[in-house]
């Protein structure tokens, strides 16, 4: 056999890019919404054994900030489906937009649940703790998304 032999070309076809970036936000999407939902289980646990640690008067910070990570998860879980389905019914929208509003939405979607369970960790005289202040840049980054999003769905073209 000759050394200077070509490699086997794989039968499947790369994935184009916007197939790729659909995937990777069902995938997203899905994941998180299991993850989310386990986290209102485990809620519901500790609310359920009437566990100090979640219902005592002294941990009610606690008790919102674990709630709203738990809501907001599951929430942008959902947006991640969303934008998976939009960014495939607009085959035109291509380029740094879809690009920036698709990492915008997964780091907005890990800072704001995340700033809020974080922030109901540690508790300082019924604040929050300092993971709080990943909440609003979360909050700024998703909106950018969120705006690159609605901004691409307007200047695309029904077909």
């Amino acid at each position: 056999m000759n050394s200077d032999s070509v490699e086997p070309v794989d039968p499947k076809p790369a994935l184009s890019e916007r197939r790729q970036l659909v995937h990777r936000h069902f995938t997203a999407g899905w994941w998180g919404l299991l993850s989310f939902l386990t986290l209102g289980l485990v809620l519901e646990a500790l609310h359920a054994f009437k566990s100090g640690i979640y219902l005592d008067v002294s941990n009610e910070t606690r008790r919102l900030m674990w709630t709203l990570a738990h809501a907001h998860g599951t929430l942008l879980s959902l947006v991640h489906v969303a934008f998976a389905t939009t960014v495939d019914r607009l085959p035109g929208w291509e380029g740094g937009s879809r690009s920036l509003a698709s990492s915008c939405l997964l780091t907005g979607s890990v800072l704001l649940p995340a700033g809020f369970f974080l922030g109901g960790m540690f508790i300082y005289d019924g604040d929050p703790g300092l993971g709080i202040f990943l909440v609003p840049p979360g909050g700024l980054i998703l909106f950018s998304s969120v705006f690159l999003t609605a901004k691409a769905v307007r200047n695309t073209k029904p077909q």
